[in-house]
């Protein structure tokens, strides 16, 4: 049985009535993938934007393995010190991670979010020494656009996140770099600047397949 973990922000997490790209990743795997896997994790709720919290089960098909490390407004600043006991508890293979807004936006700039990016690969390799790793890099949100130091950020960031992984990367326990869906549009592919829209689920969900297919011939090209 293999067993991802998705671990993200808001755009992983999701919000009351959304598929997420969780959702769709896993019907492509579901299609494509010829063995038994999962998706693991310590959480399987959606962000209720009423209740300003992260208690929601309203998914729009709930019929899928739920499980994720994933928070609304959480960061590699956060996430670092829970990845170890995560990975141990859920037993994860595949770390499916997209992170990094939160952290530009709020805690930490761009060297700052690289070294949590280190902290957040030595505690799940500590948990588990031949975990793999797909990292996204961050996509510049609609702040981006008015906000030019904040996008100086982001592409830093974005830079230092392809080095880190490649300084990181080990036979025995790969890090692999998505790329950034080449079409993705914060227009017409979020519903607000930056949280994904259905094609936006899909173009997130393509990115990680297509990172996987071509590292480790697993799953096949995305088709959603």
């Amino acid at each position: 049985m293999l067993r991802f973990m998705p671990v993200g922000d808001s755009m992983t997490i999701g919000s009351a009535g959304e598929h997420t790209w969780r959702y769709r990743l896993w019907r492509h795997l579901c299609a494509a993938y010829g063995g038994p896997f999962t998706f693991v994790g310590p959480r399987e709720t959606l962000y209720d934007k009423e209740a300003e919290a992260p208690v929601s089960y309203a998914y729009a098909d709930p019929d899928f393995p739920r499980g994720h490390l994933a928070g609304w407004g959480e960061g590699w600043f956060h996430m670092a010190p829970l990845i170890g006991e995560a990975v141990r508890a859920h037993r994860a293979d595949v770390l499916l991670v997209s992170l990094g807004l939160i952290d530009l936006g709020f805690y930490t700039d761009a060297e700052q979010t690289a070294d949590n990016v280190r902290d957040f690969v030595a505690a799940a390799r500590a948990a588990k020494p031949r975990i793999r790793m797909v990292l996204l890099p961050v996509t510049p949100n609609i702040r981006a656009e008015h906000d030019a130091p904040f996008a100086a950020q982001v592409a830093h960031f974005n830079e230092l996140l392809a080095k880190t992984a490649a300084d990181l990367d080990e036979t025995s326990s790969p890090l692999v770099m998505a790329s950034p869906p080449p079409s993705y549009d914060i227009h017409t592919d979020t519903y607000d600047g930056t949280h994904p829209n259905e094609s936006g689920e899909h173009k997130i969900a393509a990115a990680f397949a297509a990172a996987m297919d071509d590292a480790w011939g697993l799953g096949g090209p995305y088709d959603g």
